[in-house]
């Protein structure tokens, strides 16, 4: 499993828009190959600051299968004008501590 996080930062006066928007986009990424689950997290101390969290069982999921998709297109389309700036998206994996 690997799980992609971004810090996400949206226009001042746009948050309620986003939100809207950001359920609709759900559907998309839910419905892409690889796809475990997803959250979206508004920052309770900066206004407009938002954590997503997106499981899937492979970065090649993410990266390829999400990312050159046409339903990505729709995806940017719903959500990447709301965004100043743009956000970095990182991967990680579980550390076994066992």
């Amino acid at each position: 499993m690997v799980l992609e996080a971004a810090v996400l930062y949206v226009k001042p006066g746009l948050e309620k828009a986003y939100e809207s928007a950001f359920q609709q986009a759900s559907a998309i990424i839910s419905s892409m190959k690889g796809y475990r689950s997803h959250e979206l997290q508004r920052c309770l101390e900066v206004k407009g600051k938002y954590l997503l969290l997106v499981e899937w069982e492979s970065l090649e999921d993410h990266t390829i299968g999400f990312r050159q998709s046409v339903e990505y297109q729709d995806w940017k389309q719903l959500l990447h004008h709301f965004y100043e700036p743009f956000p970095v998206v990182e991967h990680f994996e579980k550390v076994d501590l066992t």
